[in-house]
């Protein structure tokens, strides 16, 4: 969606935009409900609940487009979706680019691993060599339809080969059209500054993963690095997985399993409104 695209460029020169992660459109439902400008296809989640499998490269291209078109038919805030290493060769990764911006998606983001992929705060990464990633992503870059479109670079060389490595590698993709870069698995505040300091004024993204090998840091200390989005990719999946693990383990037990009432997910999907519209749309003439 071009305006989505636009809308998102426009919040990323007003500041730092925060997007939640996503898998499904009730996820995107209840993110843009809650006030954030900005919803971000995880493919973690992705993977967890469309497969019920780890992030691991199993996704394919039909997966991530068919979760866009899902997700952008419900929402009007702006999508940013992972699509991992482009799930091939530049033929691919140019066609990967075009059905997903297609599927509505207002910024694609890929990536430096080889395929298959894993999730970036997993051990035993490897990344394909720098020229090969460099290739990918200005093919990446000049597959979009629309200019407004977000191309969102993102390196996996600080676990692999080094802060240096990968700075390196974030210069060479905003050189040939990255619009925001993203290294990936910073372990420090000192590291994020580093890289802040060598790409300064270029946008960056930077990923708060519970538990994972990067800090979680402040908005306001990484808008003052540079970062433009700050990415929350797998917080709604975890508190769902707690919550329903402790919802079955009261239904085995015997006991209330919640306090909710079927209500709520009448008024997060717009039931009510819903079978208005249906039965103002039966009596028309």
């Amino acid at each position: 969606m071009a305006g989505a695209a636009a809308t998102l460029r426009a919040a990323l020169a007003a500041g730092l935009v925060r997007a939640p992660g996503c898998a499904d459109p009730l996820g995107a439902l209840l993110i843009e409900q809650a006030g954030f400008p900005a919803a971000y296809l995880s493919g973690f989640a992705l993977s967890a609940t469309l497969l019920g499998v780890p992030d691991l490269g199993l996704l394919s291209l039909d997966d991530i487009a068919g979760a866009v078109r899902r997700i952008t038919a419900v929402v009007t805030i702006p999508v940013i979706a992972d699509i991992d290493t482009g799930f091939g060769g530049p033929l691919n990764v140019r066609r990967t680019v075009v059905e997903v911006e297609a599927a509505g998606a207002a910024a694609v983001q890929i990536e430096d691993q080889q395929s298959p992929k894993r999730c970036g705060h997993f051990e035993d990464k490897v990344i394909v060599d720098i020229d090969e990633a460099v290739a990918r992503v200005a093919v990446a870059a000049e597959a979009r339809r629309s200019s407004d479109t977000l191309l969102i670079a993102r390196t996996d060389a600080v676990a692999v080969e080094g802060i240096d490595a990968a700075i390196e590698r974030a210069r060479r993709f905003r050189h040939v059209g990255a619009d925001v870069l993203f290294v990936e698995a910073l372990e420090s505040v000192e590291q994020l500054e580093r890289v802040s300091e060598a790409l300064d004024g270029v946008p960056l993204l930077y990923n708060a993963v519970e538990g994972g090998r990067s800090p979680v840091l402040a908005a306001d200390l990484l808008a003052r690095h540079g970062v433009r989005i700050l990415i929350h990719p797998v917080t709604l999946l975890l508190e769902g997985i707690g919550a329903q693990q402790v919802a079955l383990a009261a239904l085995r037990d015997g006991r209330d399993a919640t306090d909710r009432s079927i209500m709520l997910a009448r008024e997060v999907t717009g039931a009510d409104a819903a079978m208005a519209f249906h039965a103002g749309a039966a009596t028309r003439p």
